[in-house]
């Protein structure tokens, strides 16, 4: 095995695919896997044996659901759909959500008329973000959902649009806890309560994550049957952090060490990229956890009681901002040694590009009996040929 790499622990897949089974058996919600987060369609007839379906970010996506995981619903949105792509997703979707009353006017009737579900996604106003506001859809200006001032106002000049609506969808969260969807279902039943009971489904999104050790999965089942109950609705779910949380790994290898700094730091060139292999480490930003050493904060820097062995991790390309972060390692680092980055099946493989001609990492999958097995090996040829 070749670094860089990626390997998914399908065992852990089951594990977190048993979570979100019991919360659907628990309260009668559909669950359905984003595939903008995690789009491994190799442990799809796994997911297909605990989850209702998958959700799409656009016509690729939703081809691969439907090639993937024929028996299973398929849904799409997207702030704005092309015409030339509406035909094939009538086709292939069974519930489509548009962003605005526009695209919603220009092609609900097309998409009823084939059989589909069609829904509205809107915007509670109400954020729940802290320190991530590139990801929170109600930010001022957003261009994600419709607002009720938005709403009611198409109604009020085309009353007709009620009717073309099956379900309403939000999505507000980023890796949050059921506090803040509770937060976030107060304000949607405040603005939008009133037309609930004209609603087949109302849709959570994503961001839930339900599969992390402090989650509050009780609070998430009681918001699920309260709207449940109360309205007559079929709720849907759809996470794509929860299905693949810690279930994904990065292994890498060493290239060189420099010479410390005046700090006792040592810039670490790893075979993989922040940029290229783990791009929301720069955009969301974070520092992703790594077996056998720990993170070092900005606040240790400036006030170290331990400073050895204390390397700065980045990658090979031309960015001087390919950081990867600030780890301790008991022992001294030596080139040609493997390191094993953790959680990496989660926005890692759907976001990997080849900027400086970076080789995109092979990918395995370790089953349930341990066994790795290749699944995806990419080469020159896949540079080539992304151009």
């Amino acid at each position: 095995m070749h670094t860089p790499y990626f390997l998914i622990d399908k065992a852990h897949i089951e594990h977190n695919l048993k979570v979100l089974r019991k919360v659907m058996d628990d309260t009668g919600c559909k669950i359905l896997l984003a595939q903008k987060c995690f789009s491994c369609y190799g442990v799809y007839p796994l997911v297909s044996q605990y989850l209702s379906g998958a959700t799409s970010s656009g016509l690729f996506e939703a081809r691969l659901c439907h090639e993937e995981m024929p028996d299973r619903e398929n849904h799409i949105f997207s702030p704005a759909f092309r015409e030339e792509d509406i035909e094939e997703i009538c086709q292939i979707c069974d519930h489509i959500v548009f962003n605005t009353p526009v695209q919603l006017l220009r092609f609900g009737q097309k998409a009823k008329d084939a059989g589909l579900e069609v829904g509205l996604r809107i915007n509670p106003e109400c954020s729940t973000q802290v320190g991530h506001s590139i990801y929170d859809p109600c930010a001022p200006g957003s261009r994600l959902g419709t607002t009720l001032k938005v709403f009611e106002e198409s109604i009020g000049n085309n009353p007709s649009l009620l009717s073309l609506i099956d379900g309403l969808h939000f999505h507000t969260l980023c890796e949050q806890n059921s506090d803040d969807l509770k937060t976030t279902l107060d304000a949607v039943v405040a603005r939008f309560g009133k037309y609930l009971h004209h609603m087949k489904w109302i849709n959570f999104g994503g961001g839930h994550h339900i599969t992390r050790s402090d989650y509050d999965i009780s609070l998430l089942e009681s918001c699920i049957i309260e709207m449940r109950d109360k309205y007559s609705l079929q709720v849907y779910l759809e996470p794509g952090e929860a299905i693949a949380l810690n279930a994904g790994y990065l292994c890498a290898s060493i290239l060189e060490i420099q010479p410390a700094d005046e700090q006792g730091i040592s810039n670490v060139i790893l075979d993989t990229s922040a940029a290229c292999h783990m791009p929301d480490v720069i955009e969301m930003p974070y520092t992703p956890p790594l077996q056998h050493s720990r993170i070092i904060s900005s606040d240790e820097l400036h006030n170290p009681t331990n400073s050895n062995y204390i390397y700065r991790l980045g990658g090979p390309t031309c960015l001087s901002g390919d950081i990867i972060g600030l780890y301790q390692f008991d022992h001294e680092l030596c080139v040609g040694e493997e390191i094993l980055f953790e959680d990496m099946a989660i926005y890692s493989m759907v976001k990997t590009n080849t900027f400086n001609g970076m080789p995109l990492p092979d990918i395995y999958i370790k089953d349930s009996s341990h066994d790795i097995h290749l699944w995806k090996s990419f080469t020159y040829h896949d540079f080539k040929h992304r151009i």
